[in-house]
Formats: C-alpha cells, sequence, structure tokens
C-alpha cells in the first residue's frame, strides 16, 4: 500500500493507493507539501520466515 501525506494550513490529508504507479502518478498531480510513503505489513507471507 503506497500513502501520499499532504501538509496545508487547513490540515494534514492522506490519500491511499494500491500500486506505486498509481501513487507516483498521482504525487506529480497534488501540489503543495507531500511525502509519499510505502505502507509495509511484517505480517505480509512475503516476510514468513522458511525453515532451515
Amino acid at each position: 500500500m503506497w500513502i501520499i501525506t499532504v501538509y496545508s494550513k487547513e490540515g494534514t490529508t492522506m490519500f491511499e493507493y494500491e500500486t506505486e504507479k498509481q501513487a507516483r502518478e498521482a504525487f506529480v498531480v497534488i501540489k503543495g507539501c507531500k511525502v509519499l510513503s510505502e505502507v509495509i505489513y511484517f505480517n505480509d507471507p512475503c516476510f514468513k520466515l522458511t525453515a532451515v
């Protein structure tokens, strides 16, 4: 999951995207002070420990 956080005088707004491509396309269009972040869940199957 990808999050764009936008900071303004009115407050903080967060936008959520499923893919990096979607987030980067939106990031270019959004004006203002912004941060692009990837959210990683450590219980995702790709982080599962395997037996040696």
